[in-house]
């Protein structure tokens, strides 16, 4: 009996230590299980950071030159003048070389050709006059890149809208104008519509818009000659009797021999106006919108700056930033002249 007791305990004890050899083993199984688990939780952690930084150096390294191979600049009527076809050359040249990119021209034959341009895609770039940048900015997502200044200098930035004569003509103010023939310029241009027509309004009393461009109504016959240069000749020619026209491309005319200042006679000036801006389609990339506008404002090109903007030889002008509140007043200003119903 004492031997049977003897043999069942000692296979007991044989059990005990075979279960615990099995649950050493099982607890060690899960203590590698972890390990390796804790191991590869590590390693994708470490993977997803990598992943993180290579994602964030290549938006770094991202440029313009991946989606743009182009860039179209447009010109109002005036500036796309073939007397300034060299200029506009050099400056695409220069602006190429600058982004590393094809920079090339289209010429519009009016002023909302420009404005719809920019919107529809075709032009990246261009001159505007104030009116016109007001408009593309609100129909197009234009913005303003900057402006020519003399010295360099903000304060400085502006021209006026000035109406001429023949200078053997007998009229003298702007009430003699009354029943007599005149060019404006453009629907759409500040200094050869919108301000003279304001000019107008406000020397006369209730005169309108309306009776400025009718004819019958205060001038005998009213047309838009497109652009200044063909206003200034109209009047040359007698073919109008007065017309507005910027002050820049007056001097500019003037001091390309192509008009004699003893021929004309100014008989009413503006103030001055915000001067017109470069602006560029506000949908492009960042950096090529920064690269764009970092060229500009180091161009230095005095030729350029004579020829096409009016600037006078040895005055400094260059471009300086702007803004787009710096329009403010012509905002104002087309109010004034066509109300919004």
């Amino acid at each position: 009996m004492k031997q049977r007791i003897r043999k069942i305990l000692a296979l007991c004890g044989v059990c005990v230590l075979a279960l615990g050899m099995v649950t050493g083993c099982g607890s060690a199984d899960t203590e590698s299980n972890g390990a390796e688990e804790n191991t590869e939780a590590a390693a994708s952690e470490t993977q997803s950071d990598t992943q993180q930084e290579e994602s964030a150096e290549a938006e770094e390294t991202a440029s313009y030159k991946d989606s743009v191979e182009e860039l179209v600049v447009c010109y109002l009527p005036n500036e796309a003048s073939d007397e300034y076809a060299e200029e506009r050359s050099q400056l695409e040249s220069d602006l190429s070389e600058a982004l590393g990119i094809k920079v090339s021209e289209i010429n519009a034959s009016d002023y909302n050709a420009v404005v719809e341009a920019m919107r529809t895609g075709k032009a990246d770039i261009a001159y505007y006059g104030p009116v016109s940048y007001v408009q593309a900015q609100e129909r197009a997502n234009a913005e303003v890149l900057v402006v020519a200044a003399r010295e360099g200098k903000k304060e400085n930035a502006g021209y006026t809208s000035q109406i001429i004569v023949r200078a053997d003509s007998d009229i003298q103010t702007l009430e003699d104008l009354r029943g007599k023939s005149f060019a404006f310029v453009d629907p759409s241009s500040t200094s050869g519509n919108y301000v003279p027509t304001l000019e107008f309004m406000n020397a006369i009393d209730g005169l309108t818009n309306d009776d400025l461009h009718t004819n019958g109504g205060f001038f005998e016959s009213v047309i838009y000659s497109g652009k200044h240069q063909n206003g200034l000749q109209s009047v040359l020619n007698g073919d109008v009797d007065a017309a507005p026209i910027s002050s820049d491309t007056l001097r500019i005319e003037i001091e390309a021999g192509r008009v004699n200042e003893e021929d004309i006679r100014i008989i009413h000036e503006s103030e001055v106006i915000p001067a017109s801006p470069f602006a560029i389609r506000g949908d492009l990339p960042e950096d090529l919108k920064a690269a764009v506008k970092e060229f500009l404002l180091n161009y230095e090109n005095e030729q350029y700056f004579v020829t096409m903007l009016g600037a006078e030889e040895g005055d400094g002008t260059k471009f300086v930033e702007a803004s787009d509140s710096d329009y403010d007043y012509v905002r104002e200003l087309m109010e004034k002249v066509i109300p919004e119903e």
